[in-house]
């Protein structure tokens, strides 16, 4: 018989290890890549993206019609009680201011003077024409003077009581104090008041919002010019998807971060939420009072507030990937048990985007299949290789969260 070349027997004894070692990895299973369970410290936080706004804000306008002549602050400039903000055209106002006033100092230099010459002199008439009166009654009493002379000195006499009269009248109007110089004090007042108008004035301290004038331009009274964010509490206003209003709660503490200083983060609490939902968006709106106020922050500035709601010193932490079929708190994931797998209902607790909290149906030190959508059947033989998760750090805490984009709600999963 002829011997079997060398050869060939490597040949066949290489395909019988080849057979055998698929045959063991198709006994073995898929290979697949697992998360092992662990405690962890766990925080859950909604993430929603607000606004920036002053509590209270005012317009200021203008009391009186006139034309911009000067224009002093900008938007963003700081304003105190009192500042100048604009003057308006005042050539007429102030024409009028001194023509009163020059009226005043003629009643003070010449008027009220000759008003007290003028009683003087109706004073000495009256005595005159008294005099006069006697004299004539002693010729008319011998008959030597008319019934006609005698009432002729009668009706002057009448006359320059009359004028005395009128002229002690005048000199009392015009004498210091008086009438006349009441009203002309109290036209100039107006007037200076009516000047003063012209340039206007901050009535609180704070930050220019806006303005809506220009040096030419014609204003009206009441129109707003300026728009003042007063100082004092400043507030991020968010809406939040309704699902989370039974997480939320007035005085909870927050982060804020505003977009354009993305390394400043500053502490916030929850000051108000809205005791009715917005019916077209579904958000309730969340108002966060911000304290001690960053020197960088604006108004309208857009911020993200990251808001605790809830924490875990230790918990149970199962990605989001490895959950099936959830249904409220339930959910099942694909549970290993000596090489097998097998569907593990579960009950969960705190929920995020990145990971749940798992308050039943698993141990720390569980090996569970990454991916919980796999088509296997329960029993089947698997081979894993594990994974780590991108949050599994037990020297740090995991925060779950939900981003809200563009003034969208967030919600917790």
């Amino acid at each position: 018989m002829r011997a079997v070349p060398y050869k060939s027997i490597v040949i066949i004894g290489l395909v019988i290890v080849i057979a055998a070692f698929l045959t063991f990895r198709w006994w073995q299973g898929p290979l697949l890549p697992s998360y092992t369970i662990s405690s962890m410290p766990l925080v859950q936080t909604v993430v929603a993206t607000g606004r920036v706004v002053a509590v209270s804000r005012t317009e200021i306008g203008s009391e009186v019609a006139g034309v911009v002549v000067e224009r002093l602050v900008q938007e963003g400039e700081q304003v105190a009680v009192g500042d100048l903000l604009l003057s308006l055209s005042s050539d007429e106002v102030a024409a009028q201011v001194s023509q009163a006033q020059a009226q005043l100092a003629q009643l003070t230099s010449s008027t009220r003077p000759q008003a007290t010459v003028d009683l003087a002199n109706a004073q000495v008439a009256l005595a005159q024409a008294s005099r006069n009166v006697e004299r004539r009654r002693d010729l008319a009493a011998i008959s030597a003077i008319s019934d006609e002379e005698m009432e002729q000195a009668i009706q002057a006499q009448a006359q320059t009581r009359n004028d005395l009269e009128n002229a002690r009248l005048r000199a009392n109007a015009l004498s210091a104090g008086g009438v006349e110089e009441d009203l002309l004090r109290a036209r100039i007042a107006a007037l200076q008041a009516q000047l003063d108008k012209t340039q206007v004035r901050s009535k609180v301290s704070g930050t220019i919002l806006s303005r809506t004038v220009e040096i030419g331009d014609l204003v009206q009274p009441g129109q707003g010019l300026f728009t003042i964010a007063l100082d004092g509490n400043t507030e991020i206003r968010v809406p939040l998807d309704e699902r989370n209003l039974s997480r939320l709660a007035v005085q909870q503490e927050a982060i804020a971060i505003a977009d354009a200083y993305p390394d400043e983060a500053f502490p916030v609490r929850i000051s108000f939420i809205a005791p009715s939902i917005d019916p077209q968006r579904g958000t309730v709106e969340v108002r966060l009072a911000v304290d001690p106020v960053p020197d960088f922050l604006r108004q309208d500035m857009t911020v993200s507030v990251n808001i605790e709601t809830d924490r875990r010193l230790k918990a149970l932490v199962v990605p989001n990937d490895a959950l099936a079929n959830v249904r409220g708190d339930n959910a099942e994931v694909w549970l290993l048990r000596e090489g097998r797998v097998q569907r593990q209902p579960v009950t969960l607790g705190l929920r995020g985007l990145a990971a749940s909290e798992v308050l039943s149906g698993l141990s720390a030190g569980d090996e569970i299949l990454v991916d919980a959508t796999l088509a296997l059947d329960n029993g089947a033989r698997v081979k894993t290789t594990q994974q780590s998760a991108s949050f599994a750090n037990t020297d740090e805490q995991i925060t779950t969260t939900t981003s809200v984009e563009n003034q969208a709600a967030g919600t917790v999963n």
